[in-house]
């Protein structure tokens, strides 16, 4: 699918075959992503137990480090905290570790306030960052769509809208963001941009985002940044007499001499199907819904979420070129 203007003859268009050139690196990182292999410090065991409070209030028994040990286990695995309690204690007794596991009510309780360190958030790559951005759903608890349609129930069921922006060369999530399903997507970008200490040298999102305040959101994180988001069929440019015309002007401009598919060439809007990649590897393997309850849980749960997959990719990345296709 390389491009949605072509929707209605894309069955012409051929499949684009690529070939993986560091399959030997590759597919040990694959195995690795499966690997249960778990060890503890001296530096974790030493801060299992949270630190002695000296204000007034009770004493927490285990400490951040031991909560997102437990959360980060059951999000690997897909289980809830009774089990992800159950897989620590055997796994400690394997280990001949005697220290204690945060039961389930102390994991559903520290979650609504865990807070990811700063420390946890994957490096970023030396010089300007390519950023891509969107956003897509995540199920919730509840009766199901079909309940709805066959029997006419009043489904409690609902979505949250999962907001990511990926590094396009290394294609991990360097800023994530979770909202109720009313939130649009332009409101979300100031958020996002926040959570970037780096300077960006591109930023790509979807028509969805058009619009001059994410291209002024952007600029005022990056003063240099080129901005590409294709604009709607029925843009228009802005009255040049305020002054030259600004980077949505100048796509406007190219798309109505040179055509839509010789514009996404020209600034590298292919891009953008890295993100998608992003999603659909974040659905695979987390999950296409989110399991707790609460907001606040479900924000702790994909934050996780995040982690998992930043270590997953951090394994082996494919390195893949586009094949010759040699004509007969």
């Amino acid at each position: 699918m390389p491009y949605k203007h072509n929707a209605d003859r894309r069955h012409h268009i051929a499949k684009m075959n690529f070939r993986v050139t560091n399959w030997p690196e590759y597919e040990p990182g694959l195995r690795r992503r499966g690997s249960l292999t778990l060890w503890m410090t001296p530096e974790a065991l030493a801060g299992w137990h949270a630190p002695r409070r000296k204000t007034r209030g009770g004493q927490p028994r285990y400490s951040d480090l031991a909560i997102e040990t437990a959360l980060t286990l059951g999000c690997v695995f897909g289980m809830r905290l009774r089990q992800s309690e159950g897989l620590m204690n055997s796994v400690f007794d394997l280990m001949g570790l005697e220290i204690p596991v945060p039961d389930h009510t102390t994991l559903s309780r520290r979650a609504q306030t865990w807070k990811l360190p700063a420390q946890r958030n994957p490096p970023l790559p030396d010089g300007p960052l390519h950023v891509l951005v969107d956003s897509t759903g995540l199920k919730v608890y509840g009766a199901g769509q079909w309940l709805e349609e066959k029997h006419g129930a009043r489904s409690r069921r609902n979505w949250r809208k999962f907001h990511l922006a990926v590094d396009a060369n290394s294609g991990e999530i360097i800023a994530h963001r979770l909202t109720d399903q009313g939130t649009d997507d332009p409101s979300q970008v100031e958020p996002l941009l926040s959570q970037i200490d780096g300077e960006i040298d591109q930023f790509t999102a979807d028509g969805a985002y058009d619009g001059k305040p994410t291209y002024q959101t952007v600029l005022q994180h990056s003063a240099t940044a080129n901005v590409v988001i294709p604009p709607r069929s029925t843009a228009v440019e802005s009255n040049g007499d305020t002054g030259p015309p600004d980077q949505r002007d100048k796509h406007i401009a190219a798309i109505a001499k040179d055509g839509r598919l010789q514009w996404q060439a020209a600034t590298g809007y292919g891009k953008r199907a890295l993100i998608e990649t992003a999603i659909g590897r974040y659905k695979r393997l987390i999950g296409r819904r989110v399991r707790a309850r609460s907001f606040a849980t479900q924000q702790t749960e994909v934050a996780n979420g995040c982690i998992v997959l930043n270590r997953m990719l951090a394994c082996g990345r494919p390195e893949s070129v586009r094949r010759q296709v040699r004509q007969a």
